[in-house]
């Protein structure tokens, strides 16, 4: 076996699917090792096909996703791709269901909701889950047949919390593949996942695999184009040629994937800020556009004592063509930011840095603006950056799912409160 030759000591088998094989590491307590198998499937394995070289394309493609998941904020099992044909993951006790995310209608949703035509689209995503049995071909459950099996994995009871968590993860798993697949103008149908229970952190995290085999995708949002696992369940007879056919896809997928890992969408933030006095307040813009990925200049010119200056500056950063959000750091009287959006196409907001004396009566220099200034305030450092990568996010894919990632994990992190909180009171 590859990863044999890398220096890694293998314990014993933990499990064996259709697809990969699980392995425990005695040299890294609390990690797997998951080994991908050249076979694909379909039908619970009704139909089964040893496809060559199809464990290095679904290692290729799950390492991918993982790493662009864990990137955006994502917690996930995905610790690091170790060799062409198996990853690192911490070892989790895995939740027996399957979690569908479906943006259009097709495949097995038509057959169990007829008169639903195929195309059919959902806003927001549908989710669906499945209990994973396949003697009873992996039967549909609702939210509440999962609490009521009160399952326990790592020591973590499985409920109301647990189920609500894995649901809005679900949707927002989905909803970062599908904005990253699309600047290459390719569809995301629908999704499926899996989630397990870190056994040394104890908390829900993303796991199994992403690949090819996960996901419905259409380029252009054709289906006749689709390059996922359809194309062989599809097929009326497993021919080499037809093999062929699908392994083509798989890989068309392989390539691709690594894409969704960069952008060709640039952006800058630059801080001007009226006096260096104010160099703590930018600092932590800055620090905030760091966690979005953005590149963050802070530069000092003052619109009241040196308007050629500031509009000097200005031109600088318009003549380059990198998209740029200016934040004006201006206290007192606040000259800066109005000046700068009366003189470029370009965003501008205000964020002044309010003193405890004056702070109030300051602040209405950034709030009453003359007529025809587009130029909003916010008092957050924090909120300025968020405000900046928002109007990034909407060409960067990148920024689009570390902004999404946050609104879960904030989402997360009060319902984990209200749920200890809760067993307090109890």
């Amino acid at each position: 076996l590859v990863f044999l030759s890398l220096d890694l000591k293998l314990g014993k088998k933990v499990n064996e699917g259709k697809t990969k094989e699980v392995y425990e590491l005695p040299d890294i307590p609390g990690c797997v090792l998951m080994q991908s198998k050249d076979q694909i499937t379909a039908g619970n394995a009704a139909r089964k096909d040893r496809m060559e070289g199809k464990a290095a394309i679904s290692n290729t493609t799950t390492s991918c996703v993982f790493q662009l998941l864990q990137e955006a904020g994502i917690k996930t099992a995905f610790v690091r791709k170790q060799s062409d044909t198996a990853f690192i993951a911490t070892h989790c006790e895995m939740i027996p269901i399957e979690w569908v995310c479906r943006r259009i209608a097709t495949g097995s949703f038509l057959k169990r909701n007829p008169g639903v035509k195929e195309g059919y689209k959902f806003y927001p995503p549908k989710i669906e889950m499945f209990y994973k049995d396949d003697a009873n071909n992996d039967p549909q459950w609702s939210e509440e047949q999962l609490i009521e099996a009160k399952f326990c994995f790592a020591g973590l009871s499985i409920g109301r919390t647990e189920v609500d968590i894995m649901a809005r993860s679900t949707q927002a798993v989905f909803e970062i593949l599908e904005k990253s697949w699309q600047p290459q103008n390719c569809t995301l149908v629908d999704l499926k996942i899996e989630f397990g229970v870190n056994i040394l952190t104890k908390e829900i995290v993303l796991a199994d695999v992403i690949d090819n085999d996960s996901w419905r995708l259409w380029p252009s949002g054709d289906r006749s184009q689709q390059k996922d696992k359809q194309s062989y369940r599809d097929l009326k007879e497993v021919t080499p040629e037809a093999l062929q056919m699908v392994k083509r896809n798989f890989e068309w997928v392989a390539e691709r994937v690594e894409l969704l890992l960069k952008t060709k969408s640039q952006g800058r933030v630059v801080v001007l800020m009226g006096s260096p006095s104010d160099l703590s307040h930018c600092e932590k813009i800055k620090k905030a556009c760091a966690t979005f990925g953005i590149p963050c200049e802070l530069r000092v010119t003052s619109a009241h004592k040196g308007p050629d200056e500031t509009l000097r500056i200005k031109a600088e950063y318009e003549g380059d063509g990198i998209p740029t959000v200016f934040v004006a750091v201006a206290g007192r009287s606040n000259g800066l930011g109005p000046v700068m959006s009366g003189n470029t196409a370009y965003p501008v907001v205000n964020c002044p840095p309010l003193s405890a004396d004056w702070g109030t009566q300051d602040v209405w220099s950034s709030l009453r603006l003359p007529s025809g200034l587009g130029c909003p305030t916010t008092l957050s450092p924090e909120g300025a950056a968020q405000f900046a990568a928002q109007i990034f996010g909407l060409n960067n894919h990148l920024v689009w799912a570390k902004l999404r990632s946050n609104i879960l994990n904030t989402w997360i992190s009060l319902k984990q409160a209200d749920k200890k909180l809760r067993e307090c009171t109890l």
